[in-house]
């Protein structure tokens, strides 16, 4: 974990307003199919099942990415639409930056292609159940309906600034941009 000054987490949030990703949600082409594009639970990107090595292209990739309303994710275009696999959630908060404490908290993730989000009402934390192992699985809401799976070592330190809510115990959590995010409960 990172503990940032507030000048920093201002420069992630205008870093966050200042990052024009291309207005996927306004572009409605066909379909053209399934690409054979798997977006891994890690966070990496394959092809053909050979791993994407280019940083940029794995950028560029994620910067016209989108899922619809079917629940399905789509690389898209003005003029092409095609449909790709993704194992859990597309991004992973590989970073945390913590500003401030209690009620006054801020805290940022950056994901694998340094998206960098405040979690805040639009962009909550939210803790699934790994179907698999029955532990949580952590996300956080990046932009247009796409999140972020919060890496493990990253959980651990958002769990190491939990508290109790509004004096309730058994509900910790932990505070962010004025919002309560629950990331269990104690007994758990």
């Amino acid at each position: 974990m990172v503990m940032t000054s507030p000048d920093m987490l201002d420069h992630i949030a205008k870093a966050v307003r200042d990052d024009r990703k291309p207005p996927v949600h306004k572009w409605n082409p066909d379909c053209l199919g399934k690409l054979d594009m798997t977006i891994a639970r890690d966070g990496s990107w394959h092809y053909m099942g050979s791993p994407i090595a280019r940083r940029r292209m794995v950028k560029l990739f994620a910067s016209i990415l989108r899922r619809d309303a079917d629940g399905r994710y789509y690389l898209v275009t003005p003029v092409e639409r095609f449909e790709i696999t993704v194992e859990d959630a597309p991004f992973v908060a590989v970073e945390m930056f913590v500003d401030g404490e209690g009620v006054e908290q801020r805290i940022a993730f950056r994901t694998q292609v340094d998206d960098y989000v405040v979690a805040d009402a639009d962009h909550p934390i939210r803790i699934a159940t790994d179907p698999d192992s029955g532990e949580p699985a952590p996300y956080i809401m990046v932009r247009d309906g796409l999140e972020a799976l919060i890496a493990r070592a990253v959980f651990y330190d958002l769990v190491d600034l939990a508290t109790g809510a509004d004096g309730d115990d058994d509900r910790l959590g932990v505070w962010s941009a004025g919002r309560f995010f629950e990331l269990g409960r104690a007994e758990a």
